[in-house]
């Protein structure tokens, strides 16, 4: 049975937060760092208490650390060594296997995010913007009475609207497939795959192939804990809306288009099920909008696209070994929202997200290095992911089409990478264990 109470929220909920706040810290001071923590914990909620207390509380706190963070606040050295090693060099030093290079290398991040000076993420979310502004006061108070603790950075995170559903920047419906985990109490909808051990993205718990192995020591810290990917990208949204306008000629066309990049249209409506034409109702239907496959239902992509987002972040039943790189998907939209029709403004906007998972080599940097920007995914050729993978303007766009398919020549970047870092979100056991270190420890 997972234990509810102990694991972190994040990894298991969605709660009703329309704002929030990433808080980026560092701590010059063990002391500090610990104080820090210490009072921070009775703040985070368990997946068992956030589900409880759903309707009635109003913010929510999630806690992750990166490897010189336990460091910082006196994790001993060997347990620090019984980590993988992807974890210790951390997100920026895996730049060149993840794709991270040109205008996306860690040179170009913005937040401090790339330094080996960034210990911990605070993560404030919260039911309105009312209880953002109460939790970020609260916090900045908490941060100036603690020695040597300081914010390296903040992004402040918000719905986009319309707000009836959630969606990102360019209009795509959001949190549409994600995978179910085994003892989490949910129920798999309909073309979903059955329930993932939980041990593929939870620490301490059988996989999908078998017990438990080379857990990081000691186990009070990494029981109920799960390695965090987080992921900046800024969406060019007026870039997007001109290069569907240049590639068309009809705004249904646009949309055509649009929903091709996808593999669904805007609505959540997926290609498979509705191959020339929107169906909203559909792209809201959680027991159908999943429902479908690829190797016998559009094996050629003429539906959706061989290289597609879709296709590429969940091949389905058209690769080997799915269930094991599956991850959670959790975050939000940051930056103003650009109205249909307004001129690019210049602002940034986009996407502050976190993938949760087990094994960050096998899961996480697996699907951005082979899934993502592997230019011979599934045989193409010349194609990364079109809408997250890092483009150069060099690359194309195939789309499967009678008599002869469409390739599109140069396509252009939608999305541009801000930062990143690999979190390790300890179970709040692990919390309290780091609560009580001191920096002269040698022994875990």
């Amino acid at each position: 049975m997972l234990e509810l109470d102990d694991i972190q929220h994040l990894a298991l909920t969605r709660v009703p937060a329309l704002a929030g706040r990433y808080e980026f810290l560092t701590f010059a001071s063990g002391d500090g760092g610990r104080a820090w923590l210490s009072a921070m914990v009775d703040r985070v909620s368990s997946a068992a208490e956030a589900r409880r207390s759903m309707s009635t509380e109003h913010g929510w706190v999630t806690l992750a650390f990166t490897w010189t963070g336990l460091r910082a606040l006196g994790v001993p050295e060997r347990s620090l060594a019984t980590f993988p090693e992807e974890f210790r060099q951390g997100m920026a030093a895996r730049a060149s296997i993840l794709g991270d290079t040109g205008l996306e290398h860690p040179d170009h991040w913005v937040g401090g995010l790339a330094g080996d000076d960034l210990h911990a993420i605070a993560i404030l979310f919260a039911r309105d913007d009312a209880e953002r502004a109460r939790c970020v006061q609260a916090h900045d108070r908490l941060v100036a009475g603690c020695a040597g603790v300081t914010v390296l950075s903040s992004l402040d995170v918000g719905a986009v609207p319309p707000l009836e559903y959630a969606h990102d920047h360019f209009g795509y419906r959001d949190r549409l497939s994600q995978p179910v985990i085994e003892g989490s109490g949910e129920q798999p909808t309909p073309g979903s795959d059955a329930p993932i051990k939980a041990g593929e993205f939870i620490l301490g718990y059988p996989d999908e192939e078998g017990p438990p192995v080379e857990l990081p020591q000691p186990e009070v810290l990494s029981r109920n804990g799960s390695y965090v990917a987080y992921r900046r990208l800024e969406e060019h949204v007026g870039r997007f809306r001109d290069f569907l306008a240049d590639h068309t000629e009809t705004p249904e066309e646009q949309e055509l288009l649009a929903a091709k990049l996808m593999g669904r249209w805007r609505s959540g409506a997926p290609l498979v099920l509705a191959p020339e034409k929107d169906d909203p109702d559909l792209g809201a239907d959680m027991r159908r909008n999943n429902d479908f496959d690829y190797k016998r239902m559009d094996p050629y992509g003429y539906a959706a696209p061989l290289g597609s987002h879709i296709r590429r972040m969940n091949p389905r039943d058209t690769a080997v070994n799915v269930r094991r790189r599956r991850l959670i998907r959790r975050g939000a939209t940051y930056g103003p929202h650009l109205p249909e029709g307004a001129p690019e403004d210049g602002a940034e906007r986009g996407i502050a997200a976190f993938v949760l998972c087990a094994s960050l080599v096998r899961q996480f940097e697996f699907v951005q290095n082979v899934w993502v920007n592997d230019k011979t995914f599934r045989e193409l050729g010349n194609e990364r992911d079109p809408i997250i993978g890092n483009q150069d303007g060099t690359l194309e766009y195939k789309i499967p089409k009678r008599p002869i398919r469409r390739t599109i020549k140069g396509l252009p970047a939608f999305t541009t990478l801000r930062g990143g870092a690999y979190f390790f979100m300890p179970g709040l056991r692990g919390l309290r264990y780091l609560c009580t270190r001191t920096d002269s420890e040698v022994a875990p």
